[in-house]
């Protein structure tokens, strides 16, 4: 994937949806856990070293898998090389799970897949598309064709 580095450090520097010091490993064999500042920014996942200010990597959250991997820990893996995992370990299994819900939230396709249901949901409930007023139409391309959200 391309990007321009100023504007992801740019990106790195906007209010976190979430954001925590928690233990990671990265996907490389015999990595070991490292504490770093975690920020959820967007579909972004950025990490830094717990004193520097420019993140150390970022994760782009787009057709990953989020799993537990033990009470207070979780990965994240890649579609196209799910053996390639990094690893993170919270401080409780409550906060594991915040950081899983919200990881799974950040995807542009749960995002799209949530505006398809609710513009349907609203559409059902008053009769009228909900977007139409905006000039969004029935062939816009967040649509989906034949699946349902």
């Amino acid at each position: 994937m391309r990007y321009n580095e100023k504007e992801l450090q740019a990106l790195s520097r906007q209010p976190a949806e979430l954001a925590a010091e928690l233990g990671m490993r990265g996907p490389k064999k015999g990595s070991v856990v490292k504490r770093r500042l975690v920020k959820l920014v967007v579909n972004f996942l950025f990490y830094f070293r717990t004193d520097e200010a420019e993140p150390v990597g970022a994760l782009l959250l787009e057709h990953c898998r989020v799993a537990q991997e033990e009470p207070s820990g979780f990965s994240i893996s890649f579609i196209e090389d799910p053996e390639r995992k990094y690893h993170f370990e919270c401080y409780s299994e409550e906060q594991c799970q915040e950081w899983m819900g919200a990881l799974r939230r950040a995807s542009y396709e749960f995002m799209r897949r949530s505006l398809i249901f609710y513009r349907n949901e609203i559409q059902k409930m008053t009769g009228k598309d909900p977007l139409e007023q905006f000039g969004i139409s029935e062939e816009a391309r967040f649509q989906l064709s034949g699946v349902k959200a």
